[in-house]
């Protein structure tokens, strides 16, 4: 998998018209039929509803942008830059070339050039990763002062840091129509692994882990920091306000601050996913992404709504801020 990283100021005018033209308010595929052609019937697919976010890239002076371009491809990543930050991202469905819809969605630029290179996007989410952290990611960029001022695209170590940077959770694109759905009974009756079931690895243990578990648990119940349920102690889990693998040791040590109960009835999943954070005065971020999944929904309306987080803390604000800045599926800025 690769990623891109697309620059895309929302300070400057006509970049914020494209990105509330055809990101905010989608581009109506039935209204573009005639010059999508045989895109249309691709798109349809992967956008029953017919509508869907799109961006693109201009060849470039001497074409520099193409070559980048091309290494695009469904299942591929895309951040969008602009203020010294990563302010959104995207799963790619599908990428094409078409200056004529390029042109009528977005006009020319003062090198009379158009975003021909287009791509479609999916599961788009708000971020706020400063440059500064974007760059430590990348082992092939050595100025220190690096910004994004043409598309970059990230392959290999690069590309798998970013992800686990903006903590994305990656899953499967189908290819449009070339496969059954795996839902038929005769499709799944037929599927059959046959690679070693089991294989010897080492592994790291989270050694602190046991001691963490009994300093927030020590009985047999507790309560969970985000519903505020009590609950037996085989429904918490320790969990990690700021990912721990993205702790130093000294902050993996900070057991009084580092992590809270969870409970594994939905809270932990919808916390670690990103559908919900817990703001700077404690109280809980829900995101509009898990409005969109009607039994996510019901949970978060009979457990999470409106609720503050007693567990929220001065001491505990750095690593909520960490989750509401890499984690949390924030809403498309405006």
């Amino acid at each position: 998998m690769r990623v891109m990283l697309q620059p895309a100021s929302l300070a400057t005018p006509s970049v914020r018209q494209h990105y509330e033209d055809t990101i905010q308010s989608l581009v109506d595929l039935a209204a573009h039929a005639a010059l999508l052609g045989d895109e249309l019937g691709v798109l349809q697919a992967l956008y029953p509803n017919g509508y869907a976010p799109m961006w693109g890239v201009t060849p470039g002076l001497n074409n520099a942008n193409v070559s980048k371009y091309q290494k695009l491809s469904q299942g591929d990543y895309v951040f969008f830059y602009g203020g010294k930050r990563l302010y959104l991202g995207g799963l790619v469905t599908h990428t094409f070339h078409n200056p004529q819809l390029a042109e009528e969605l977005w006009g020319r630029n003062k090198n009379d050039q158009t975003w021909e290179y287009m791509y479609a996007l999916d599961d788009l989410r708000g971020c706020d990763i400063p440059i500064e952290e974007v760059r430590e990611c990348l082992p092939n960029v050595k100025s220190p002062d690096y910004i994004v001022q043409n598309p970059y695209m990230a392959e290999g170590e690069g590309a798998d840091n970013l992800i686990e940077l903006a903590q994305i959770d990656i899953g499967d694109v189908p290819s449009v129509g070339s496969e059954p759905s795996p839902s038929d009974p005769e499709i799944v009756s037929d599927l059959v692994f046959d690679k070693d079931l089991e294989r010897r690895a080492s592994r790291a243990e989270r050694r602190e882990q046991p001691t963490l578990k009994k300093a927030l648990l020590p009985g047999l119940a507790g309560e969970c920091a985000l519903c505020g349920r009590t609950l037996p102690r085989r429904f918490l889990w320790a969990a990690h306000i700021k990912k721990r693998s993205e702790c130093s040791d000294e902050e993996r040590r900070d057991l009084s601050n580092i992590a809270m109960l969870a409970c594994i009835l939905g809270c932990d999943a919808l916390y670690e996913h990103g559908y919900i954070t817990v703001a700077s005065d404690g109280t809980l971020i829900v995101s509009k992404a898990a409005q969109q999944d009607s039994v996510v929904n019901e949970h978060i309306e009979r457990y999470l709504k409106d609720r503050t987080v007693s567990w929220w803390s001065p001491e505990r604000e750095k690593y909520f801020a960490w989750h509401r800045e890499h984690t949390y599926r924030a809403d498309l800025p405006s």
